[in-house]
């Protein structure tokens, strides 16, 4: 059976999308998957043991994205399944141009327009990956309506000491970043029994420069600072070995569930029960609850950043401690 899956653009949605990518694994066991989307998605889950091609998504550079989704759907030619974890126009559709019979996408007024298959599913409460399990799962009564855990199918790296990877930023905006000294400070307090590893996307070296900066002024130096200097599948074989992520709400944040890795998350503005760690039993987040939250704002509207800067080093290092 040849199913077609169009992954989310962001990361940390494309790894949540997993735990219904293994239910339909487990369900359609002669399955071959084809998967879409962006570029850092694809990187993560094109190690999937039933993933037969892995297609980056590039439309959306085309002077005529309609033409291009056309073409696109073309060459990917009919499926037997074919389902959206986007919500948007050109997805449902790319599923539509296929010429695929059963289309599977959330019910929006483009995809009941174009498509054969749109359950309503809430989005206010249920964890992201519930709701991309129940839009895989649709029409199948058999379902026992559990979701699985994300699994990223990546070996994880080996260090040679244990090791604390602390990742500062989160490609959503700086709302959701915590501060460069507070997580300096953490690392300070483990850095006798643990070496450090700074994570960082190549747009977040200057918030990795300057996590790096602090602990040379507090005095360690057991660091590695690899921001921008890693890939994708990288990233994921780091967080997977490491004793612990300390985390913004971010797609590391979701990684590390996917792999179980000890993680606390230092969460501000982000709806927290729709995108908290997954099934992760060693997943712990330290948040502060306020009359402006959750705004799921990129930047504090009210210019405070209340939600990020009560939550002091202390307190998080309380939490790593339960975890270490």
């Amino acid at each position: 059976m040849k199913i077609l899956i169009i992954l989310p653009n962001w990361l940390g949605d494309a790894v949540m999308a997993t735990a219904a990518i293994e239910l339909m694994s487990q369900y359609y066991q002669d399955a071959s998957f084809t998967f879409v989307g962006s570029y850092v998605s694809i990187q993560a889950l094109k190690c999937h043991p039933k993933c037969e091609k892995a297609v980056v998504d590039e439309t959306k550079k085309s002077s005529s994205r309609l033409l291009a989704t056309y073409k696109l759907a073309k060459e990917l030619g009919k499926f037997d399944i074919a389902i959206t974890f986007r919500n948007q126009i050109h997805s449902s559709l790319l599923l539509k141009f296929t010429g695929t019979k059963f289309c599977i996408a959330k019910r929006a007024w483009h995809s009941m327009f174009l498509l054969s298959i749109t359950p309503n599913i809430s989005s206010t409460t249920q964890h992201l990956a519930q709701q991309y399990a129940k839009l895989a799962m649709t029409n199948i009564p058999q379902w026992n309506n559990k979701t699985s855990n994300l699994k990223l199918h990546i070996k994880a790296f080996e260090f040679e000491k244990p090791t604390i990877c602390i990742n500062g930023g989160a490609a959503y905006g700086s709302a959701k970043r915590w501060y460069p000294d507070r997580f300096a400070k953490v690392a300070k307090e483990f850095s006798n029994d643990y070496n450090i590893v700074i994570l960082g996307a190549p747009n977040e070296l200057d918030i990795a420069n300057e996590i790096e900066e602090n602990l040379i002024s507090l005095g360690v130096g057991n660091y590695l600072n690899i921001a921008g200097k890693t890939n994708v599948e990288e990233l994921c074989a780091n967080i997977a070995g490491c004793s612990l992520l300390l985390t913004n709400d971010s797609g590391p944040m979701h990684i590390a569930a996917a792999f179980q890795t000890p993680t606390v998350a230092i969460i501000g503005p982000t709806e927290y029960k729709q995108t908290y760690p997954w099934m992760n039993d060693k997943g712990l987040i330290v948040r502060r609850e306020m009359d402006c939250s959750p705004c799921v704002k990129r930047e504090c509207p009210l210019k405070h950043h209340n939600c990020m800067k009560e939550i002091e080093p202390d307190e998080v290092i309380d939490v790593v401690k339960s975890l270490l």
